[in-house]
């Protein structure tokens, strides 16, 4: 399975090992999404930074939804149409590919590894700045995939 991490919040006073932590992410900037592998090295990652972001465990329909509504190609340009990897005919399996840990991100030629979001359309129904199991949002958030889709 693979790890579908949110940094939610901003970029003022965070510490240093943060910063340089969401920079490993690929989280460098408010609202921005990835797909991270599920094992040990991410966790650890994640636990670390774990004021800063939320994650869950991505299932292949929100992956298929990040891929063809917020993915990008290097460069100024926003458009959203990137070439698929050899031996994927569409992006149905280049996401089964991803949740499954056969595939990451950064094997992907001609895609950035994250995925801008907006803020979410309704707002946050919890709070922002306290822990999943205190009532809020970050950490390991169970009903973030719920967010993500209102954050598209």
């Amino acid at each position: 399975m693979a790890y579908l991490v949110v940094r939610i919040r901003g970029t003022v006073n965070v510490p240093s090992f943060a910063t340089a932590t969401l920079r490993y992410l690929n989280l460098t900037k408010k609202y921005r999404a990835t797909l991270l592998p599920e094992n040990a090295q991410s966790l650890g990652m994640l636990r670390k930074v774990k004021n800063i972001v939320a994650w869950t465990i991505a299932d292949p329909t929100i992956i298929v939804e990040l891929l063809q509504k917020r993915a990008r190609k290097p460069g100024q340009n926003h458009e959203s149409d990137f070439d698929l990897p050899h031996g994927f005919d569409s992006i149905e399996p280049l996401a089964l590919a991803i949740s499954e840990n056969r595939l990451s991100m950064s094997d992907i030629p001609g895609l950035k590894p994250w995925f801008p979001l907006h803020p979410p359309r309704g707002g946050f129904k919890r709070k922002t700045k306290t822990q999943y199991k205190e009532g809020g949002v970050l950490g390991e958030d169970k009903v973030l995939i719920d967010i993500v889709r209102k954050m598209l």
